[in-house]
């Protein structure tokens, strides 16, 4: 009651604040942009980017920015010495108190409060100028929809307490539709193009006029026509003509496409026929320079047909280099085979810039000559990155990274790559660190025995990558070393579609402290101890000395094997077999060699497109081939290779994002993730194979590894599972200035879906029933955007909690038991 009590106090006091403070007499702040079309109120924000003023932004109803705003002043001091004039008392106590420094930093401080203030949202006062050019930008929007008899009437009311509310009525009329559409291509090589082509065109008839669909027809013959050999062609060659006579609201087009081009010569125009341009010869110089442009050619060879020149040595094997050449000696010009030249020599990292050139070589038979220039970066480059780091596991850290780059190592345009790096963050168990280093090599295509490497086609951009690798980690559970190989391919289908096949990714991990198990897991220890008590034969609690480990691990064993207590306890007999099983996965070292198939779907544009989707599935096998060559077993019947544990299992991951630009720099964001592991042949999951829930990107509302399995409530330190689901839905939305903010809900679970008999009932994934134990947290965040970082802080509530016998909604809904997540950049 007392904390909704504060909140209230809290809306009274910023809704008694004067939002029209810095309001000039005679002026009015825009409180509200109003839309009518057709008398019906419109609430789509379709029409927001034609509008020129909006009202200040608001949070939760509230305009925080223009009301911190409001608590600065325009007209105070701006300079210390402003500042002491105005304030002459006070700058002279702090200075015969302390000393000047400390008065100008006295004074700074009410300067920079001040302006701090002001860089927040000012009241956003009404422009009749910008009202009347937002009602010419929507009139212009509705003409080149074909509503070219719309009309568009403002009405401004000006209240007495000095706001403002603008009204845009629009009037649309009927829409303008596209009768008889009429090609007429006087060329005729443009002609037989066109009509070979089944060009399907954006202008149908009976449809209604819209601009965009001439734009788009108009791309699309460019596109058609500088893909089929016609170089010098352009939008200037089109024409559309529209009857504006008719009265029926219906309109014939004309697409007219002219037959000739002007071109320049001797400072006059001659119109010229289009023509078909075949590529004749091409050079690709390897070391341009613009200011060695003119120096002699040292050394040139050819290979299938290209020529390669350098001032200096050929640095780059033409073979390799020469698979980034698209258009070849002979091959009819095609715009397509251009860009995926140009992007594929820019994807090879090893050039800082391209360039093509294109040179009639006969104004008759429109042979073209292409020049590819190629400017090499430097072949070495040492790198050190810092970054703060986070994760479900790391709360938060530092991290840096020391690498040397090896540009073209062996003359194929291949990255080779040297690094060491070393992290410290603070983890569940306190501080930790991790030292490491690796050996990567990238090679721009495909290397693969027996012919493998044709499989994919160049124009896919194949790449190849091996690396090799070794860290050394401290303090994330047990202490823990890692060595690493990893062989896979990637290649692309298009812009939006990736894929990538591990042939080969193998880790050791080998567990360094197993004997501070029961330290880490104390509450594993605990539940021992409590058994201990009423085991026959143990007198006192176990040992808490140095004898602890091997004590206590020597205890659940005897308990493993007596029957008498199994009978007589069965209860707190499988809570030690569920312990031991615990304990023999988590310390057992693993070889979990790995091959997975992957494919992405990304069709964001770039970093500032806001509506886009994002699809992953990765499926993935362990063990299978080393599992058919070995056939030695340890003593848990386990099956080993080299001595070592084997993982068997097979992992499935799915992973779906949605983004939805929902106007006013807002987003609506949208997560869903489905993974399982089944495990064969008595294997175990590694522990870092597991799933778990909870943590600042998964679900916030409960702590890194608290959540599930299943409707349990363990209380042990890490849970884990074999099957996971999880969804979670975000609003982001501004605030002020840098300030965002954010709405979410998240839901989900762990469960196990093995056979294992240590598991019980209520941590498992039977059916469809279960998912009534999926977890709902829901909260709130605020994220300070730097550009380069955002930095997070989220609030979640624990919403639906399945754990519990009853009451399961909103039980313990309140900030006592909330959890606060800090982050780096968005959760997903």
């Amino acid at each position: 009651m007392k904390k909704r009590y504060y909140y209230i106090l809290l809306v009274i006091f910023f809704a008694s604040c004067n939002s029209t403070k810095h309001v000039t007499d005679g002026e009015f702040m825009l409180k509200e942009n109003i839309i009518f079309i057709d008398s019906v109120k419109s609430k789509s924000g379709n029409l927001e980017k034609y509008i020129l003023q909006k009202p200040n932004t608001r949070l939760l109803t509230l305009p925080l920015g223009l009301y911190f705003y409001n608590l600065g002043n325009p007209n105070k001091p701006k300079t210390v010495a402003e500042w002491a004039q105005k304030n002459p008392k006070s700058y002279r106590f702090v200075k015969s108190i302390f000393s000047e420094k400390q008065s100008i930093a006295y004074a700074n401080s009410f300067i920079n409060l001040n302006n701090w203030y002001l860089k927040n949202d000012a009241p956003e006062i009404l422009n009749e100028q910008k009202t009347k050019k937002t009602a010419d930008n929507l009139w212009a929007y509705y003409k080149t929809q074909g509503f070219f008899e719309s009309k568009v009437d403002t009405v401004v009311q000006r209240n007495n307490d000095k706001k403002a509310y603008v009204t845009y009525y629009i009037t649309r009329g009927n829409p303008t539709i596209l009768d008889t559409i009429t090609v007429k291509i006087a060329s005729k090589a443009l002609d037989s193009i066109y009509k070979n082509s089944k060009h399907e065109s954006f202008l149908k008839s009976g449809s209604q006029y819209k601009d965009q669909n001439f734009r788009a027809e108009a791309s699309s013959i460019v596109k058609l026509y500088r893909n089929s050999g016609i170089f010098h062609f352009s939008e200037a060659a089109l024409g559309f003509y529209v009857d504006s006579t008719r009265t029926d609201y219906k309109t014939n087009v004309d697409f007219l496409i002219s037959s000739n081009r002007l071109s320049e010569e001797d400072g006059s125009y001659k119109e010229k026929p289009y023509k078909v341009h075949t590529i004749k010869e091409v050079t690709v110089h390897t070391d341009y320079s613009y200011i060695k442009r003119n120096e002699e050619i040292k050394d040139s060879t050819t290979y299938k047909g290209i020529n390669f020149m350098a001032s200096d040595k050929i640095k780059f094997n033409p073979k390799y280099l020469s698979q980034s050449i698209f258009l070849k000696p002979g091959e009819v010009y095609k715009d397509t085979l251009r860009n995926l030249t140009r992007n594929h020599l820019k994807s090879l990292q090893n050039f800082k810039s391209t360039s093509l050139q294109f040179t009639p070589l006969s104004e008759t038979n429109g042979d073209l000559k292409m020049d590819v220039f190629l400017t090499p970066m430097e072949k070495y480059n040492m790198g050190l990155e810092t970054e703060i780091t986070h994760s479900n596991i790391r709360n938060i850290g530092t991290s840096a990274k020391f690498s040397i780059t090896n540009r073209n190592a062996f003359r194929g345009a291949e990255l080779l790559k040297m690094s060491v790096l070393g992290s410290w963050f603070n983890s569940n168990n306190g501080p930790g660190w991790e030292l490491g280093a690796d050996v990567s090599i990238e090679m721009p295509r495909f290397v693969a025995p027996f012919g493998l490497g044709k499989l994919v086609p160049k124009e896919m951009s194949p790449r190849t990558y091996f690396s090799i690798g070794s860290s050394f980690q401290k303090n994330i559970g047990l202490d823990r070393q890692t060595f690493s190989f990893m062989t896979d391919y990637r290649w692309q289908f298009n812009t939006k579609k990736t894929i990538q096949l591990e042939v080969l990714n193998t880790q050791y991990v080998k567990n360094l402290n197993v004997d501070s198990f029961f330290d880490i897991y104390s509450s594993e220890f605990s539940r021992l101890n409590d058994i201990a008590q009423i085991y026959p034969g143990v007198a006192d609690d176990l040992p808490t000395d140095a004898t602890k480990y091997q004590a206590t691990l020597n205890f659940m064993k005897t308990v493993e094997v007596d029957a008498a207590f199994q009978a007589s306890n069965p209860t707190e007999y499988n809570t030690v077999l569920n312990i031991l099983n615990r304990y023999n996965i988590v310390t057992s070292d693993f070889l979990i060699p790995v091959i997975a198939y992957s494919f992405t779907f990304n069709n964001q544009s770039d970093f500032k497109d806001k509506n886009f989707s994002f699809f992953k599935v990765r499926v993935s096998n362990s063990g299978n081939i080393l599992g058919l060559l070995s056939n030695k077993r340890n003593s848990n019947n386990k099956k080993t290779f080299l001595n070592i544990p084997l993982a068997q299992y097979f992992k499935t991951d799915i992973e779906y994002k949605k983004f939805w630009d929902v106007g006013n720099n807002s987003v609506f964001a949208l997560r869903g993730l489905l993974g399982a592991i089944i495990t064969y042949d008595n294997s175990d999951i590694p522990f870092i194979r597991s799933y778990f829930a909870g943590g600042s990107n998964d679900i916030r509302a409960w702590q890194t590894y608290e959540l599930g399995p299943g409707r349990r409530n363990t209380g042990l330190e890490y849970n884990t599972g074999s099957f996971k689901f999880l969804t979670s839905a975000e609003y982001r939305f501004d605030v002020f200035s840098m300030l965002k903010g954010a709405i979410f809900m998240d839901a989900g679970n762990i469960w196990d879906i093995s056979n294992s008999s240590f598991v019980d009932d209520d941590s498992k994934f039977k059916n469809l029933s279960s998912l009534k134990n999926i977890a709902v947290g829901t909260g709130f965040g605020a994220r300070l955007d730097f550009n380069f970082l955002i930095f997070r802080f989220d609030v979640g509530f624990k919403t639906y909690e399945p754990y519990l016998n009853d009451n399961k909604w909103f039980k313990n809904y309140n900030f006592a038991n909330a959890v606060y997540n800090i982050g780096i950049n968005y959760p997903f």
